[in-house]
């Protein structure tokens, strides 16, 4: 390759999907384009937010109890009603308040697209068995 005086500096990492689940880290992007085979690895959420916006998940989600509800609009979606494309999970390293995982949720019969915040832990939300279930990522 010809050296044209610019230095390519990886910074973003991606991962392999497997079953939907993250695997090892595989290899850095460092030309960002990524295949229907990969999703970025972000190292903070506010990162992973503004990533995922840039996909297309532009709508915020929230936890309430047996649905997700999207802050603007306050229209509610069941768990048969979405799916979780990925999810990044950030674990604190001294404080267990910054323990989050940030899914990108994107609605089965429908084109809304957002981002669900989550902590985990003992500052977790109270939701239903359903929602946990749905939200249960086996890695």
């Amino acid at each position: 390759m010809a050296d044209h005086g610019i230095t390519l500096e990886p910074r973003v990492h991606i991962r392999k999907k497997r079953n939907g689940c993250q695997s090892a880290p595989l290899f850095p992007l460092v030309f960002g384009y990524l295949s229907a085979n990969y999703f970025m690895q972000y190292d903070t959420v506010t990162e992973a937010l503004k990533g995922l916006k840039q996909q297309g998940f532009t709508t915020d989600f929230n936890i309430a109890f047996d649905n997700i509800q999207c802050s603007s609009t306050g229209k509610c979606l069941y768990p048969g009603q979405f799916e979780i494309v990925e999810h990044h999970r950030f674990e604190g390293n001294s404080d267990p308040a910054d323990e989050a995982v940030v899914y990108a949720i994107k609605e089965i019969n429908g084109d809304l697209k957002g981002v669900l915040v989550s902590a985990y832990g003992m500052y977790s939300d109270n939701i239903s068995e359903d929602m946990i279930r749905k939200l249960s990522i086996n890695e």
